[in-house]
């Protein structure tokens, strides 16, 4: 695989609200919205320029019962070749192949499980962020229903490998992934106390988390897991935005 392959690269706000989506999530993280193509498609620009989008939720996927959601974007070298193999490992393809240009070639999997994500062969580099800093997604977590056999899947398909596990006693094992000292988020088998369909939760760095928490209420969104501190010091907090899209929100280990 080439240098890139396997590295995240752009993030989808799939929703029922563009407008509203933009205003909250430019107010929490500052992002800014750019116009793209003339259409329904605005970027999300950061201060190290864009790094996703927001567009509608389509129709097509409310006809399969999706629900408003993020969507992370993997580099791919070949996306026509990732897609049979995933169809012979079986996952399922949601979108099929597709070229839109200056962009690359775009496809929308989901793993063996039901887990989904985009895949894309760009056209031309995509510069990778510094994901230390504030506004950028640092962390993509899978919950799903069997976080061995996923997590296999997307080593095959992506070349990924599993480079660290913690046990969360009653929780059970989270497994880190990446590719070779670079890791790009964890997995975990959801308990039974924690019933959802398999799907891929996005972690965006912020300064001030209990800030940010607090201001995230203050403008419609619900908390699912309070602020608190994992096993490397840092903290995080899962929440809901006001259209329902989970996302999760990141903070720096306190100082001793």
């Amino acid at each position: 695989m080439g240098k890139d392959a396997g590295r995240f690269t752009w993030y989808e706000l799939l929703t029922t609200d563009t407008a509203a989506s933009l205003a909250f999530y430019g107010d929490l993280i500052g992002w800014k919205p750019e116009a793209f193509g003339g259409g329904e498609y605005t970027m999300l620009v950061g201060s190290q320029g864009p790094l996703g989008g927001v567009m509608p939720l389509p129709e097509s996927a409310k006809a399969m019962g999706a629900p408003p959601h993020w969507m992370g974007s993997v580099i791919v070298e070949d996306a026509d070749d990732i897609v049979a193999k995933v169809r012979k490992l079986g996952g399922a393809v949601h979108v099929e192949p597709h070229d839109m240009p200056t962009v690359g070639r775009l496809a929308v999997i989901a793993d063996p499980q039901g887990a989904s994500i985009a895949i894309i062969a760009p056209a031309q580099d995509m510069a990778g962020h510094d994901i230390t800093k504030a506004g950028e997604i640092c962390w993509r977590e899978l919950i799903t229903s069997d976080h061995a056999k996923g997590l296999a899947f997307y080593c095959d398909i992506f070349g990924w490998q599993i480079l660290d596990k913690h046990d969360m006693g009653p929780m059970g094992m989270y497994v880190i992934y990446g590719q070779g000292d670079v890791r790009y988020g964890g997995a975990f088998t959801a308990p039974a106390s924690m019933p959802m369909p398999p799907a891929w939760l996005y972690y965006i760095h912020v300064d001030d988390i209990d800030a940010s928490v607090a201001k995230a209420v203050e403008k419609g969104a619900t908390v699912l897991m309070g602020v608190h501190q994992v096993p490397t010091g840092e903290r995080i907090a899962q929440l809901r935005d006001p259209q329902g899209v989970a996302f999760a929100l990141h903070g720096a280990a306190v100082a001793k």
